[in-house]
């Protein structure tokens, strides 16, 4: 299995980025995704999250009306679009899937990607 996160980089605060997140080596149709991020120092943190079918998806409070969280399933892809982005939301983003329901914990998730980098100048 291999979850391969990308779409970081460098953005001013209010701009806007597309986290994308390819997978394969599992049905990517039955398996719920999520988002996390780990900022500097800090633990990692949960940021979204959405079901195999893509009808349900849940929000951090943090990010809920700014960050989509959205998957193509015939690509087998997941991405988050991320807009008005504060300087609080640079870290170090992560895909992950859960064979399971995806919820807000780390330890439900059973894959991870690598991580992408994202930085936000104030």
């Amino acid at each position: 299995v291999q979850l391969q996160a990308s779409g970081g980089g460098l953005v001013q605060a209010g701009g806007s980025l597309r986290l994308s997140c390819a997978v394969s080596g599992l049905t990517f149709s039955r398996v719920g995704m999520g988002w996390f991020r780990q900022p500097p120092g800090k633990e990692r943190e949960f940021v979204a999250a959405i079901r195999f079918s893509g009808g349900d998806t849940w929000y951090d409070d943090s990010v809920r009306g700014r960050f989509t969280i959205s998957r193509d399933n015939a690509k087998n892809m997941l991405y988050l679009q991320m807009n008005s982005l504060k300087p609080e939301d640079a870290a170090v983003y992560y895909c992950a899937a859960s064979l399971n329901l995806p919820g807000i914990t780390v330890g439900e998730y059973d894959y991870w990607g690598q991580g992408t980098l994202v930085t936000v100048s104030s």
